[in-house]
């Protein structure tokens, strides 16, 4: 039988970017892709991202819609480590309003973050991936890819729009060797709702036990499955929106 390959320095001389990388899954991620090996530029709107600067990761404090964004995070990737093999695409806001509602404004700061962050980065990433012939692109989905519930009209519009987004790219970056893939996150303790409600994480926590597991997930859990999919070890998965949510989506479907 063969021996289970070592994560331990699985990404050794792999260089990503994680997007949304100030606290929660995006912090997460980028820790345990460092811990593994990878040099990381990590990207936040969130001042709070300068806390993770230390040797093999870089913070950049950038706006993740905004076009300059996706290219100076690109060039510090190669600047400061000579190239990019991973993308993480995890930056993320929502709210909570009735279509009826929401303003113009709400609905478009959050498909600029969710869905146009993602698109700019991976334009930007497959540029340079491409003329190495490979790379991988993990975008962090929700389970409104495919389900949704009153109040999050946005977020279930963006998310379902990541999911075709990583379908459509996966099939237009294969032949130049690059993977793109999504996780379909459930309820994770995080700071995701802070600017929503006082009791973000507490809500978060409460509503992850009407899953069939029975709770939310740490950030950890999910920076795992994200690992996974940008390491060799998913070389065969192409356009996959993998659930990592708990069971909430075989309820829901």
């Amino acid at each position: 039988m063969t021996a289970a390959p070592s994560l331990g320095n699985e990404f050794a001389g792999k260089v990503a970017i994680v997007t949304g990388a100030a606290s929660g899954i995006g912090r997460a991620t980028a820790e345990l892709l460092r811990a593994r090996g990878a040099k990381v530029v990590a990207e936040d709107r969130n001042p709070d991202v300068e806390a993770l600067a230390g040797p093999g990761i870089v913070p950049l404090v950038a706006d993740v819609s905004k076009e300059d964004s996706a290219r100076r995070a690109v060039a510090l990737a190669r600047d400061e480590f000579g190239t990019l093999d991973i993308l993480v695409n995890n930056a993320g806001i929502i709210i909570y309003k009735p279509v009826l509602d929401m303003t113009l404004q709400d609905w478009e700061s959050i498909l600029a973050v969710n869905v146009t962050g993602a698109f700019l980065h991976s334009r930007e990433a497959v540029r340079v991936m491409s003329a190495q012939g490979s790379g991988a692109i993990v975008n962090v989905g929700s389970y409104a890819c495919f389900q949704t519930f009153p109040t999050i009209g946005a977020y279930a519009a963006s998310k379902g729009a990541l999911a075709q987004l990583t379908r459509t790219l996966a099939l237009e970056a294969i032949e130049n060797g690059i993977r793109v893939n999504a996780v379909g996150s459930g309820d994770v303790v995080t700071n995701i709702l802070d600017d929503v409600r006082e009791d973000g994480r507490e809500f978060l926590a409460e509503h992850g036990r009407s899953t069939p597991i029975g709770r939310a997930a740490q950030p950890e859990e999910i920076a795992e499955v994200i690992a996974f999919l940008a390491s060799d070890r998913a070389r065969y998965l192409v356009g996959s929106i993998v659930m990592a949510d708990g069971g909430m989506s075989v309820v829901a479907g």
